[in-house]
């Protein structure tokens, strides 16, 4: 039922930064669309990743606000938008974390999917630099050239601001250009898309994601997106018996007809090694 609802319509994929690219061949694949850019809608009025613009709302806000307003511009009903986040990984603080939702609109079956991608593939980072040396021992630790980077004269200061930066000749010239006007310069990764392959492969992974929840049907009203909502802590320890941190139960709500069902164990295990329980290994 799910890819009859949109075979043969035209897809708005809300970007500037060439998402398009990993984005559109699994949604004509899997859906039967035909998906296009708007050139002329630019998402950075919501928002930049180096700073010009705060973002104003949260990712999914935005990402929501970001996907209809282009449709609207674009005189299209049926859309895509994608929203990243960078920094620490929610529960593992040591590391950096790529945090991407995607959302999916619908707006003549009246529909909007959500699909959320952690991964901490990521290559997120930014050091301040005195030397040449300091420079290139920092780009080849973010994986330069094959990812951006961006110069600037200080972490917070936007006046003076290099971006897009993918060969060895642009980034000497723009390192001699900031320092005439400074001491050090603080250099940071690329993290739009199209200066970031491994983002992209996040948004790729998200994309995925979004196809399976499309193709999970509700079992009472038959609409797409029926998916996780919440989970349930609380799996057993397999040696005190006492609940852990575990999980024990996945929730999915159906946005439309507001039916609920609980999956029991849905990671296939009923029980916790006690290494995992607070009581057993405080």
């Amino acid at each position: 039922m799910s890819i009859s609802l949109f075979k043969n319509r035209r897809l708005l994929i809300a970007t500037k930064h060439e998402k398009e690219k990993v984005i559109a061949p699994i949604l004509e694949k899997n859906l039967g669309v035909t998906c296009f850019t708007n050139k002329n809608f630019d998402t950075d009025t919501l928002g930049t990743f180096s700073g010009e613009i705060e973002r104003e709302s949260d990712p999914i806000a935005t990402a929501r606000k970001k996907c209809l307003l282009a449709m609207d511009a674009s005189d299209c009903d049926l859309g895509v938008a994608s929203e990243g986040s960078f920094g620490a990984h929610p529960s593992l603080f040591f590391a950096s974390a790529d945090d991407e939702f995607l959302i999916f609109i619908d707006k003549k079956n009246n529909l909007e999917i959500i699909v959320r991608e952690l991964s901490m593939e990521t290559n997120f980072n930014g050091k301040e630099i005195e030397t040449e040396k300091d420079l290139f021992d920092f780009a080849e630790s973010v994986k330069f050239p094959s990812h951006g980077l961006i110069l600037r004269r200080s972490k917070n200061d936007n006046s003076d601001i290099i971006k897009g930066i993918t060969d060895l000749i642009q980034l000497q010239k723009a390192f001699k250009k900031l320092l005439k006007k400074s001491n050090t310069i603080y250099s940071e990764t690329d993290m739009r898309a199209l200066y970031n392959p491994s983002r992209m492969k996040v948004i790729e992974a998200a994309t995925q994601k979004l196809i399976i929840k499309i193709n999970s049907s509700c079992h009472q009203c038959s609409k797409p997106g029926f998916g996780i909502t919440d989970s349930k802590k609380g799996l057993e320890c397999d040696l005190c018996g006492s609940p852990t941190n575990s999980i024990l139960s996945h929730i999915y709500v159906c946005q439309h007809c507001n039916y609920t069902t609980e999956e029991m164990y849905p990671h296939t295990k009923t029980r916790e090694n006690p290494m995992y329980c607070d009581y057993c290994n405080p």
